[in-house]
Parts: structure tokens; sequence; C-alpha cells
């Protein structure tokens, strides 16, 4: 009866809810928009892994830390040991020692062992310098020298790499996508909407669910990000689930109201019918795709976690918009929900529409196509089996970045990219135990992948010792206890070969406490770190999805099931996403660079998302098939006639749905563009394939045990489950009731 009150609430008291409606919408306007300047540009480290731990050591007890900052020098003519040349050089070294937030700054002409920053045809040099601050102050102080060393600099070009300008080009690159996206999928949606909802004022509601939904959004990220770590790319969540779930919501109340309507209810009487039905469908659909999200909370990773803080936030905001709001906003229409429609049909019977047959077509023959679909399914998810993760590096970017060409050329035109080096600390260690220390430098420059060493006692390089110490070694050492080695790659740390040879480093044990950080630490720790939490994770989403579906439906069948071939669904999505985006195939069509591996943390921020919009148009589906059942008791006609109702709303919504999303894969960023692709892709066959296929044949195949519960969990059920006791029973159904069974009204 909850439902009921609160449909009836909504009318009696539209006006203030809708008052209420508009002045959060302008309070949260006001305050969310600083949520930018709370939001950071970081989050794939784990706090409690090694490299972090590692990395923190590094700069609290040494002052030190990788180099995050490239400038690769490029002499106009000649080499880049011309006198000309060298003084410039020189000066720009200087200048960059007296930068704010710049430290450890060294150059080709400033160090002594420099022969490893020139190129091979002696016209580049490098400079290496570390930004210090957090993730925001870096990359505001990145700007500023990229405005004052970028470019010509006399008789010297200047680019600008390393991981500090990647992610600052990343940033650049998807804030000016985030707009494109929006310039492209706003307009094809305002346009689908209106032929969706067959009229220009019911067009116009699902943008103001959307307004109010990322409004709110940006509202609870700028509290959010006063107390905790939020990572700005959850926006791209904001805008897209904020628009799409505002469709979608709005798509099945305005819809059911209109139905209502046909019916010969009153405006009024139609709103409390909706909020009961349609109402009650769509705040169950938020909590299950809010579950889903829940999950994300449980890795130490707060890029992850700041889309759960995004995600659930909009995904309550536009259920609550629209089960409140909206109605109420219907509520004040009345029948003018109806005006400036662009098409009018007469109400169609039941039993003649195209999803109605195809539900009737499966259910004839369900095995055959139950079991086809789920070999297509399987044979589309096999490439998932041979994924290999791996964290954005500069190739995530497009070919005409800054950074990215310089990563190219350092990898190309040195014979050892000394940007790639990282460090390993051993903090306890007695740094007048020479023997010690020589003994580790050593053991480390004999493993494959490592072409120097440097610390205290000098530069070591398979397995031998190639340069004695000198005054500027003394910055390996910490007071009496504890050194750090810097270790110079021939290899790239973010690959499969680094991840090794930080795997053959800590196999090593010199008899004293050391740390690896770096790229290649830090991606094999978050892999790590991901496959701990990750069965936590799914369990989460099982058991909660479950039981929320449980206390919807009153049955053990259909939430396993709903479970299963979402399962299917998404795994015939990663499949995808691997052949396409790890193999590079369609990279030319889809202008990116493939490098062989996908960022470790997309796939289960794909899952949590996909899952619960997968989740979404399930409860969509199955409330309709359970009104019907309730009605009637007749399985077959009640599946027929859910997906009838259903089936054209459901793929409109993902369709929708699908525009927001396929929009981000126009994304120059190589995971971006996964993310909008592959939500697309999964989305769109949930909601087709899924629905359309397999859910009629397993219920088909299931017939009454659809919806069988033990006697104990019935009862409790009965007690404590979500329905509504107005609804007739199948031995109370009347001739009536048969005339009621229409889908719509004007406009459909």
């Amino acid at each position: 009866m909850l439902f009921t009150h609160l449909g009836r609430f909504t009318v009696r008291r539209r006006r203030l809810l809708l008052s209420l409606t508009i002045l959060f919408v302008v309070v949260a306007g006001a305050l969310g928009a600083g949520a930018f300047g709370k939001l950071q540009g970081g989050g794939f480290d784990d706090p409690g892994a090694e490299s972090t731990k590692a990395h923190d050591l590094l700069e609290r007890q040494f002052g030190a830390g990788d180099p995050n900052l490239v400038l690769l020098v490029q002499a106009d003519s000649g080499s880049v040991d011309d006198a000309a040349v060298a003084t410039a050089g020189r000066d720009l070294t200087d200048r960059l020692v007296a930068t704010e937030g710049v430290e450890q700054v060294v150059s080709y002409w400033t160090l002594d062992e420099g022969a490893q920053l020139r190129s091979r045809d002696g016209t580049k040099a490098m400079i290496l310098a570390r930004i210090t601050g957090s993730d925001t102050e870096i990359d505001e102080r990145y700007l500023e020298i990229q405005d004052a060393f970028d470019g010509d600099q006399g008789a010297i070009t200047v680019s600008l790499g390393g991981q500090a300008a990647v992610f600052a080009d990343i940033a650049e690159q998807i804030g000016g996508d985030l707009a494109t996206a929006e310039a492209i999928s706003v307009p094809i949606t305002l346009v689908l909407l209106v032929v969706v909802f067959g009229g220009l004022v019911a067009a116009g509601l699902p943008l103001l669910i959307a307004l109010l939904s990322v409004a709110g959004t940006f509202l609870s990220l700028f509290l959010i990000g006063s107390v905790t770590d939020v990572s700005i790319y959850s926006i791209n969540l904001t805008t897209a689930l904020g628009l799409g779930l505002a469709i979608d919501y709005s798509l099945f109340i305005v819809t059911r109201y209109r139905e209502e309507l046909g019916k010969g209810l009153s405006p009024h009487d139609a709103v409390v019918r909706t909020v009961e039905t349609a109402g009650k469908t769509v705040a169950f659909s938020a909590f299950v795709v809010a579950a889903s999200l829940i999950a994300l909370l449980v890795f130490p990773l707060y890029f992850l976690r700041s889309f759960a803080y995004s995600g659930i936030s909009v995904v309550l905001i536009a259920a609550a918009g629209a089960v409140v709001s909206l109605p109420a906003l219907l509520a004040v229409l009345g029948t003018r929900v109806n005006k400036l429609s662009i098409r009018k049909r007469q109400p169609r019977a039941d039993g003649n529409g195209f999803w109605h047959r195809l539900a009737q077509g499966v259910m004839r023959r369900p095995i055959p196509i139950a079991v086809g679909t789920i070999a297509i399914l399987l044979v589309l998810g096999a490439p998932f089996l041979r994924v290999n993760f791996g964290l954005p590096t500069a190739t995530a970017l497009p070919s005409d970045a800054e950074s990215r060409q310089v990563t190219e050329q350092l990898a190309a035109d040195f014979e050892t990219n000394s940007a790639e080096s990282f460090a390993i600390v051993a903090p306890t260690v007695d740094t007048t135990d020479s023997a010690a220390i020589t003994a580790y430098a050593t053991a480390v420059s004999s493993l494959d992948g490592v072409a120097r060493v440097d610390t205290l006692t000098g530069s070591y390089a398979g397995g031998a010792s190639v340069a004695e110490p000198d005054p500027a070694s003394a910055r390996f050492a910490s007071g009496s206890n504890g050194v750090y080695l810097t270790v110079t790659p021939s290899i790239e740390q973010r690959s499969t070969a680094g991840e090794r040879l930080v795997e053959d480093i800590r196999d090593i044990d010199p008899g004293f406490d050391t740390g690896v950080q770096g790229s290649a630490a830090q991606l094999l720790d978050t892999k790590a770190a991901i496959a701990d939490r990750l069965p936590l994770a799914l369990a989460l989403i099982a058991v909660i999805t479950f039981v929320l579906l449980f206390l919807v439906f009153g049955s053990l069948l259909v939430p396993l099931k709903a479970i299963v071939l979402n399962l299917l669904s998404l795994t015939a999505t990663f499949g995808a996403m691997v052949w396409i985006f790890q193999d590079g195939n369609g990279a030319g069509l889809l202008g990116f660079t493939s490098d062989g591996a996908l960022d470790v943390s997309m796939p289960i921020l794909m899952f949590c998302i996909a899952f619960g919009l997968s989740m979404d148009y399930e409860v969509f589906l199955l409330s309709r098939i359970k009104e019907e059942y309730d009605r009637t008791g007749d399985n077959t006609h009640a599946v027929a006639m859910g997906l009838e109702r259903t089936g054209r709303i459901v793929t409109a919504a993902a369709g929708l749905l699908a525009v927001t999303f396929l929009a981000f894969a126009t994304s120059g960023v190589t995971f971006i563009k996964m993310f909008g692709l592959g939500l697309a892709l999964a989305v769109v066959m949930d909601a087709t394939i899924i629905r359309g296929l397999l859910v009629p044949a397993f219920m088909r195949l299931a017939g009454n045990a659809n919806w069988w519960a033990p006697a104990p969990l019935k009862r409790l059920h009965q007690r404590i489950g979500f329905h509504e006791g107005e609804h007739p029973s199948p031995l109370a159904a009347t001739a009536a009731d048969d005339d009621e069974r229409q889908l719509v009204a004007s406009g459909h």
C-alpha cells in the first residue's frame, strides 16, 4: 500500500512537490558547480599496496620520486653537443630548477654520466624532472610548465612528455570529448524522444528529470568530494546515466499513465495507479541498479569508488524524480500530456504486436532457441578467456597528442628510456653496509629487463659495477639508515615484461626490507587488489540482487534466472571488447591504437553498470509478466503479454540510452571509447536478445515454477515483500478486465 499512499500524496501536494523540485534544482545547480574544484585526476592506486607504500616512503624519507616530466629537446640544427644548443639546454635546465613545485631536475648537459639521456643520432636529449604535489596540483603545475617551456626555445625545440603530461593530456582530451559527446547525443536524443513519446509535451518530461538527476548528482559529488577523494572521470557516468535513466524511467511512467488514461481513468486516478504500478517498478529497479554499483565501494581504488558515488546518486535521484516529481507534473498536466502530438493511433488489440508474436514463437520452440542463443553468446564471449589487463598509457591518446609522440620518440631514438626508471626503497638498511647494498644492486642489475641500477655505492649493469659513486650518489641515502636504488629498465614498464621484472625483483631476498614502486609495480598491485576484492564484489551484487528480486516477485527461480542470463549477456560483451580493443580489430575504423591490453579497472566498472542496467530492464519486464500472471494464472499468456507491453518500450529506452553511450565512443581516449561502445552493446544486446529470446524461452520451460518458493519463504514474502493489495487475483478476473488490456493512448 506504500505506493498507493505515495500516489495519493503526490496528487494532493502536486504544486508543493513541484515547487520543492524547482528549489532543489536551483540549489543543487549553484552548489554542484563547485564539484569540479573538488575532483581529482588519479585514483588508480591501492593505498595499501607495496608499490604505494614504497612511493610514499620515497617521498617522505628521501624527498625523491620517479620522474614524471620529460622535456625532449631537439636541436634545431646539428648536434645537442654544439655550443649554442648546449648553452640553450643548460639555460632550460636552470629555468626548470627554479620553477616552483619541480624537483630532481637532471639533464644531458648537467649530468656527469648523462650519455643515456642522449639519442642515438645525437640530435635529441632529455631533461628529466619530478612535479610534486597531489594529482590536482601536478595537473595545474604541468599546465604552467607547458605554457613556459613547450615549443621553440631559441636554438632548440622542446616537447613535453612523461606521466604528468600523459595524464594531463588525457584529462584535457576527455573534457573536450565530453562536450563533443553531448553535442552529438543531445540533438539525436531530442529527435528520438519526440518520436518515441509521440509528442512535444511528453518528450520534454524526461529532460526535466535529467536536469534534476544531473544537478543533484553534482551536488552529491561536491559534498562527497569535500570529505574524500573523488575521481573527475566519474563525471562521464553522471551525464550519461543522468540522461539515460531519466529517459528510461520517464518513458515507463508516462507510458503507464497514458495507458491508464486510455482505460477511462481520470487524470488524478491515473497518476495514483501509475505510481502504484510503474512507480513501484521504477523504485525497485533503481534499487537493483544501485545494488550493482554498491559493489564498486569494496575496491581500494578511489577511481572505482567514485563511479559508485556518482552512479548511485544519479540512479536514486532520477528514480525519486520519476516517482515523485514526474507524477506531480502529470497531475498538473492531466490530458495535456498528449498535446502537440505528432501522430494519432488507435489503441491496438492485445495479441497482435510484434513482441507478442515473437514471444509465442519462442515459447513454441524454447529448447532449440535457448540452446542456440546461449551457444552464440558463449562463442562471442570466448575471447575474454585470453584477456590481458594493463593501465592507461600514452597509446590511449590520439596519435597527434604531444605526450604520446614524445613517448614514442623516447622508445625509438634512445638506447634506454630513463623516463621509465623506477625505485626500490630499502628504508632500514645500514648505509655503512656497502657490501650488502652492492650485492643487492648487483643482483638486480643482472635480471632480464634491467639496463642499469644506480644507488649509494655506484652504478651497475649486467651484474657488474660500471661506475664508482660520486658526490651526487649521496642523494640515495637517508641519514644512517635507509637507501634507495634507481632501476632503469630496458623494457616498457607497463607491460607483461615489466610485471615479470617486478616479480623477479621481489623474489630477491637481500636480508633487509625492500619495496618496489613504479608503474609496473602499480599495475601488478592494482590487478592483485581488484582480484582480491572481486569475489566479494560479485557476491554482493548476486546476494543483494537476489534478495531484492525475491522481495518484489516472491520467487526463487526468477532471481536466479535473471542473474544467469545477465552474466551470459555480459560475457558476450566482454568477449567483443577483447576482440576489438585488445586485439585491435577495427582499430582503423574506430580510431584507436591497441597496446594489447584492456585497462584493468574498466571491465569491473562496465560489469557493475551494465549488470545494473540489465536488471533494470528485467524488473520492468517481469513486473508486467507477474501482474498479468496474478490476474489470469496463465504463465504462457502472461509471458507473451508482458513482452508485448514492455518490448517496444524497453527497446526504445535501450536505444535512447545506447545513443548516449555511443556518443562516448567518439572519444579520442581508448578506454573511454571502450566504455561507451561496450555499454551501448551490452544495453542493446540485453534489451533484444536476452529479453526477446532467452527470457520467454526459460520462462516457458519453467512454467508455473517461475513463481514458486518454499512455503516458509512465501509467508515471509507475504509479510515483508513489496506488493500491492489492490491487484486482483486470477479467480477475481472478469471479462471487463480483458477490455482494459490495451497498451496506449494518443501518441503511441
